[in-house]
């Protein structure tokens, strides 16, 4: 930072630019969203793993055990290293008033996806009468209109549990920028896989990841602007 610079107007220059940053990404990842919707990839996607038996992989060990139990085990896990975290700052840099902020963008997410979900009249693949199920196939953006089905499948509530953590790339990048960035491959490489592991047992199509994932960074991003004093809290 140059000396003539003052320190306020060199971290207003950095927010500005991390914003901006934000942004490109949140309009990208929706660009991408809506090319994947008109291209109607879902359906072809569960077929590559599903038949009229249904799906091989629904209660394979890798998928079910592995991936979707204990998936949600080393979330919970990695949620609490959050909590603990914020009292004990193990991670370097932030103020306890950021930790704290960015747990609570993380629970958040947490909360604000299985919300949605639970208004959801899109039932999951392995509902459909073309793998054994009930339902018929509708797009998850045909809100109005029932597949038939018991719903409550869109977006992915599995995936949430690596894309919450995109709160730990907001809470470092300032600080520790190469660890924020190690932290941002691993959360989009295991939200990926999760995602995977939920496509080949039938409980989710690719697009339930995709907006699971596109949801959580608008939630980080819409904190990341919020004043600082809004989310801050006293030293303990």
């Amino acid at each position: 930072m140059s000396p003539l610079v003052p320190p306020t107007l060199a971290r207003a220059d950095d927010n500005a630019r991390r914003a901006r940053f934000d942004l490109r990404v949140t309009l990208l990842g929706l660009a991408l969203l809506v090319l994947w919707e008109v291209l109607g990839r879902d359906l072809p996607a569960a077929r590559a793993y599903g038949t009229a038996s249904g799906f091989a992989l629904r209660d394979a060990w890798l998928t079910s055990t592995l991936m979707h139990q204990g998936g949600r085990i080393l979330g919970w896990c990695v949620l609490g290293f959050l909590a603990v975290d914020a009292w004990l700052q193990l991670l370097p840099g932030p103020t306890r008033a950021e930790r704290l902020r960015w747990l609570a963008a993380c629970v958040a997410c947490l909360l604000f996806v299985p919300l949605i979900k639970h208004y959801s009249r899109t039932s999951c693949p392995w509902d459909l009468a073309e793998f054994g199920g009930i339902a018929r196939y509708v797009p998850h953006w045909l809100t109005g209109v029932s597949d038939g089905g018991p719903g409550h499948c869109f977006p992915s509530g599995h995936a949430v549990a690596a894309f919450a953590f995109f709160s730990g790339y907001f809470l470092l990048r300032r600080h520790a920028p190469t660890l924020a960035r190690i932290w941002l491959g691993s959360v989009l490489g295991l939200g990926l896989a999760y995602g995977w592991a939920q496509l080949a047992r039938g409980a989710h199509y690719p697009s339930h990841t995709l907006w699971s994932a596109w949801l959580c960074w608008v939630v980080c991003q819409t904190v990341a602007r919020l004043p600082q004093r809004t989310l801050s809290a006293p030293a303990f």
